[in-house]
This record gives structure tokens, C-alpha cells and sequence, in this order.
């Protein structure tokens, strides 16, 4: 039993240290010319003469044209055309590299380039952690991909999952827009992006903006939420959730929607829409209205359905299926609504084309002005449009006015057709022709009932005041004759068509939706926030070795999370390059001649495999 213990503790003691020796694979290299410089104690110079310097470690290799390497520390610098190749999906180039084996942490600055198969990435320096697979960069850098170029102060990528997040002045630009994003996520495989706070997308027809959205930068096609709009050139759309296709210039809009028109002052809302940009159209419904403005008074129009077309200066409004209108001295009802924006011309229409059955009757359009009902089976208002005041209006077939008596009973008329006439948006003339009939209390100064007149003419011109009717005048085959109250009988008070609906007036904006339960609302699928990554370089303890090495030329801080910086930029010029390699190669010269042999080991799948791309290198 003793042993046992003995055998356990003695293998937990030596299980890290055999760890941290997998983990410390030794560097292989080889290089055409290798020496010791007393500039650089503990390390090997390396240069090339006919192929570039070769490391390999860990499933990654290196090119360069001049190299210190600290072999007992597993760590080296490579100068002049720097290529790193990890299988055959990622390859970096640079003029300027560190890479520490140990921890298999990477650092690249001077024209940083890498390629994955779908992005490349370019950037003044870049940190690659091979464990994390990740690289970093926060001095700037661009993306680009078929999609568009990104560019951003700070990115970062996430290779396993070939994801890009970008934050801080983040910017998409492609021919046919540009985003601008606090923080971008983009996936180089698919071209999806994922925006994240304050967000546009600019094109020459349009600008989406969203505090959180989504965008196929291939597909050209997003998904927009929290406070998304799109703005066009005279619409804007407004919605809990945006639907945006930028091939067909297609827009949809779910719950809480306003459809804003900003050259003709209306609003329309509902809790779905579609706009149709190059056909200039909006189709909207769920509780849909559309207000517009009118002689400083907002005239408001409900319907199952409402639909928006045409140029601003030719825009045709129709509403469809129980629609309602209010307006603070007007309201109405039909079945269906056509208003003309370019003419003035409003038009309630009954879409039953059948006899008028006690059912239909609800459905035949009413239009309430003051306490006058009109009714018909189709009714016409004419406005004015430079004053955007009413002008007159028109009954067509079945014209029946009534107005409710300030006392008692109802005042009626009806005909075949009738023309009202409008000032200041008050009616104060109506005419009404052929087989016209009146029944109508008359009273006197003192509003005392001094009979009920019930008459038969050709015509008929009813003049009123305060919306009440004053005078009635009769014209042609006038047959009629004023009758006591008492002598009138009750059941014939009422003219053949009567039919009041008082009940269903609107006195208010919230009469729209009178009798009508609320819509059931669509649950928007949200966008998920960004996951928590964590920093790119961990907090690490005290007594744990460094990402890189002291021979670096980064400082332990420059290792550390911070915002933008300018990370400094490689010391060793070309020229300065140069000048090392004709002087090591001036030292093998000598170690030759005094016949010092030259240390150099030769890995596996050395650099005769990569002879001709090393001297493709050279030559450029």
C-alpha cells in the first residue's frame, strides 16, 4: 500500500513537468548560413543565401530571410519576407515576426497579410495565439472580403470558428453601400455580419439604422431589431423588427410599425408592412391607419388593410374592409376608400355589387358631419388641394340624409344622387335631385314644433348654419303639406330607406378600433448579444512565463489588454536586414576558411519541399 501512495505522489509530481515538456517541443530549422554573433549572446544568426531561413513547430511554419533564434529558449526573430503557413488554411506574411515555442504565441508587424480561404487581412502588426487559435489586432487593420473591406481600430479572429469581431470605428464598405458599426461580427465563411450598438447602412436609395441587426453581406439581405428604421428618399419605416432585401429594394416591418412620408406629411401605422421602394409603395396591415395632415387638422383612416402607391406628387391611399375615418368635424364609414392626393378626391365605396340586404346596410358608406348622417352607395369628398380644405362632396344612388332633431324625431332627405358644399370645412348647402323626399320638423323662432312637413319634389336645396338645417327649398312637382304632430301617425316618420346610425359614429381617434379586439402581436426573434469572450491576453499569474520572450522587442506591457495603440514598428530596416546578412555571410566565409564546421539541423520535410515557393520569394 505504501508503495502505491509512494507511486501516485511521485507521478503527480512529474506529470506537469512532463507536460510542460510536451508542450516545449523544440523548434527544427535549417538555413543556408548559420552563425554566433557576440551582439546576440545565446543565439544563433541565421540567413539566406539561396532559400530562405525554415522553422517549423507544432504544425506551423516559417520563411524569412534572416533569423535570431535562441535555441535554448525556444524562441526566435525572423527579418525580410516573413511567411508563416499553418496547414493549409491560414498563411501570414510580413516584414517582421516573433515566435516563442514554448508558448506557441506569435507576433507579426510591417505590412501584416493573412489569408484565409475566403478574407485576407491586412494590418501595421498582429498577435496570433496558436493555443486559442486567435489573433488580434488593435492598431488598426482591414478585412477584405467578396462582401466588401472592413476596417476597424481593434479586431479580432477566431479561426476554429472563422469569425471576425471588429470594434471601434468599425466600417463595411462595398460598391453599393458602406456600414458603420460600433462592434462588427462578420463569419468569412458565410459573409455574415452582426452589428451591435449604433449602426448604419448607407446606400445611394437608402440608410438602415439599428442598434443591433444582422446583414448578408453576399446575399445582400438583413434582419434588423432595437430601434431599427430605414430612411429612403421621401419614407421612412419604423418597426420593433426590419426585414431588408437590397436586390429586389424590398422592406418588411413587424409590430409597433410607423411608415413615415415626409414630402406629403402622413404617418401611416399597424403591426405589419411591406414597402415596395421602386414601385414606391406601402402595404401595411394589423390595426393599420394612415394620418395625414389637413388644413392643421389630422385626418385619420382605419382599415383591415391599407396600401400606399405611387410617386409623392401621384400617391393613391386605399384602405380596405371596414374602413373608418375621423377627422375632429368629420367622420365616416364604408367598405372601402380611394383617395387621390394628386386631385383632392376622396372616395367611400361599398364593395358589394349585390341588392342592398338589412346586413348590408352596415356596410353601405356613411359619412357624419355635425349631427348630419349621409348615406349612399357611394360618396365622394372633393378637397382643395392648395388649402387642403374640403371643397364639396358628392352621393351617388340611395342618397339619404338625416339629421337628428334637437328635440325630438329625425329631420330626413333622400334622393338618387347629392351635392354638398364646403366652407372653411363647414357644409353649408346640399342638394339633392330627382324623386326627392322630405320629412322634416318645422319649427318656429322660439324652437317650438309647429308640424312635421312631409313633401315630394323633383329637387331639392337645403341651406344650413351651425350644421343645422335652417331653410329647405323645393323645386318642381312640389307636393307635400305641413301636418300637426299629433295628427301625424307614428309608423310613417320614418321614409322607406331610413336607417340611422348614430351608434356607430366616431367621437374620437379611439373610435377607429371601436368594437374591434386587439391584434395578435408576432413574437420577434431577437438577436443575441455577442458572447463573453473574454480578453484576448489573459491575465497571467506571477512566475508564469511570458507570451513571448525578454528577447522581444515588445515590453511585458504591450502583452496586455488596453484600447487602440500604436504598436512600434519594426526597428531593422531593409537596408539594415541587408547589411546583417553580408555580414554573416562574411562570417561563414571566415569560419570556412579556419575550417570551423557550421552547426545546422535538418528537420524533418525540410525546405527542399518549399525550395520553389522560397525562391519565388526572392525573386519578388
Amino acid at each position: 500500500m505504501k508503495k502505491i501512495i509512494l507511486f501516485l505522489v511521485l507521478a503527480t509530481l512529474c506529470i506537469p513537468s512532463l507536460v510542460k515538456a510536451q508542450e516545449a517541443k523544440e523548434i527544427d530549422y535549417s538555413a543556408d548560413r548559420n552563425i554566433q554573433d557576440e551582439k546576440y549572446p545565446g543565439a544563433f544568426v541565421l540567413s539566406k543565401v539561396e532559400n530562405q531561413v525554415y522553422f517549423k513547430h507544432e504544425g506551423i511554419e516559417v520563411w524569412c530571410d534572416l533569423a535570431i533564434h535562441y535555441k535554448e529558449e525556444n524562441f526566435f526573430r525572423a527579418f525580410g519576407n516573413v511567411r508563416m503557413q499553418q496547414g493549409d488554411t491560414v498563411k501570414l506574411n510580413s516584414s517582421y515576426a516573433e515566435y516563442n515555442g514554448n508558448s506557441q504565441f506569435a507576433f507579426a508587424s510591417g505590412d501584416v497579410v493573412m489569408k484565409r480561404p475566403q478574407t485576407t487581412l491586412e494590418s501595421d502588426s498582429l498577435f496570433f495565439d496558436r493555443l486559442k487559435q486567435q489573433a488580434y489586432y488593435r492598431s488598426g487593420g482591414k478585412v477584405i472580403d467578396t462582401g466588401g473591406v472592413i476596417t476597424s481600430n481593434i479586431g479580432r479572429y477566431y479561426m476554429e470558428q472563422d469569425k471576425y469581431s471588429f470594434v471601434s470605428d468599425v466600417v463595411l464598405t462595398n460598391p453599393e453601400y458602406v456600414i458603420n458599426s460600433e462592434q462588427l461580427d462578420f463569419y468569412g465563411k458565410t459573409g455574415h455580419a452582426y452589428l451591435y450598438g449604433p449602426s448604419t447602412i448607407e446606400s445611394e436609395t437608402s440608410t438602415v439604422y439599428c442598434e443591433r441587426g444582422f446583414y448578408d453581406t453576399r446575399g445582400d439581405t438583413g434582419y434588423f431589431v432595437k430601434n431599427s428604421r430605414i430612411d429612403y428618399n421621401n419614407r421612412t419605416v419604423k418597426g420593433d423588427s426590419l426585414y431588408f432585401n437590397r436586390n429586389t429594394n424590398f422592406a418588411s416591418a413587424t409590430n409597433n410599425i410607423r411608415v413615415i412620408d415626409t414630402i406629403n406629411k402622413s404617418v401611416v401605422t399597424g403591426h405589419y408592412a411591406e414597402v415596395f421602394r421602386d414601385k414606391d409603395s406601402v402595404f401595411i396591415t394589423k390595426r393599420a391607419v394612415a394620418a395625414s395632415v389637413q388644413d392643421n387638422d389630422s385626418l385619420f383612416i382605419h382599415g383591415d388593410t391599407i396600401m400606399i402607391t405611387g410617386k409623392p406628387e401621384k400617391r393613391i391611399i386605399r384602405g380596405f374592409y371596414d374602413v373608418r375615418l375621423f377627422k375632429s368635424d368629420m367622420s365616416g364609414k364604408s367598405d372601402s376608400v380611394h383617395i387621390n392626393q394628386e386631385t383632392g378626391l376622396t372616395k367611400m365605396i361599398n364593395l358589394n355589387s349585390g341588392p342592398v340586404s338589412s346586413v348590408d346596410k352596415k356596410r353601405s358608406p356613411v359619412l357624419w358631419s355635425g349631427l348630419s348622417q349621409m348615406t349612399g352607395d357611394t360618396i365622394h369628398l372633393q378637397s382643395n388641394t392648395k388649402t387642403e380644405q374640403l371643397d364639396s362632396m358628392r352621393v351617388f344612388n340611395n342618397a339619404f340624409l338625416i339629421q337628428k332633431d334637437t328635440i325630438e324625431g329625425y329631420n330626413q332627405v333622400k334622393g338618387m344622387d347629392l351635392v354638398g358644399l364646403f366652407e372653411d370645412n363647414e357644409l353649408y348647402q346640399v342638394d339633392i335631385n330627382k324623386n326627392t323626399e322630405t320629412l322634416y320638423y318645422s319649427r318656429n323662432n322660439d324652437q317650438e314644433l309647429i308640424g312635421i312637413n312631409k313633401t315630394l319634389s323633383s329637387s331639392i336645396k337645403i341651406l344650413f348654419e351651425n350644421r343645422e338645417i335652417q331653410d329647405i327649398y323645393y323645386y318642381q312637382n312640389v307636393d307635400g303639406n305641413l301636418t300637426p304632430e299629433e295628427d301625424f301617425p307614428l309608423n310613417v316618420r320614418e321614409l322607406i330607406g331610413f336607417n340611422w346610425r348614430g351608434d356607430e359614429r366616431l367621437l374620437s381617434k379611439e373610435d377607429l378600433f371601436k368594437g374591434k379586439p386587439e391584434p395578435e402581436l408576432v413574437k420577434i426573434e431577437g438577436i443575441a448579444l455577442p458572447e463573453e469572450e473574454g480578453e484576448f491576453f489573459d491575465e497571467r499569474d506571477e512566475g508564469d512565463e511570458m507570451l513571448l520572450n525578454d528577447k522581444s522587442r515588445l515590453k511585458p506591457e504591450d502583452l496586455q489588454n488596453k484600447v487602440k495603440d500604436s504598436i512600434p514598428q519594426l526597428k531593422e530596416s531593409p537596408q539594415i536586414i541587408k547589411e546583417k546578412s553580408e555580414e554573416a555571410k562574411k562570417t561563414v566565409k571566415d569560419s570556412i576558411s579556419k575550417k570551423v564546421p557550421t552547426p545546422l539541423i535538418k528537420p524533418e520535410n525540410s525546405q527542399k519541399d518549399n525550395k520553389n515557393e522560397a525562391e519565388d520569394d526572392e525573386g519578388n
